[in-house]
């Protein structure tokens, strides 16, 4: 279930996925909420391109270290690579 940062309080979390295209960003949403993963999810800057780099917008998806397993095994088995 997708939760405010300030919802983990102190702890540390493990940035798990980048999604680079809006529609894997809603699809990785449904699948964490399906699982019941609590993740906290925001927009951020990444770069992007191999000869001529750019600066692009994607959503940076983050979760508990003791979940960080769980959601990877999620994000495999319906076809993310990370």
């Amino acid at each position: 279930m997708r939760r405010e940062p300030e919802h983990f309080g102190e702890s540390e979390l493990d940035l798990i996925y980048i999604a680079r295209k809006l529609k894997d960003a809603i699809r990785v949403e449904s699948l964490f909420t399906e699982m019941g993963v609590d993740y906290a999810v925001e927009a951020d800057n990444y770069q992007g391109g191999v000869v001529f780099r750019t600066e692009r917008v994607g959503a940076f998806f983050y979760v508990l270290p003791q979940a960080a397993e769980f959601a990877r095994e999620i994000l495999r088995t319906n076809g993310f690579q990370g």
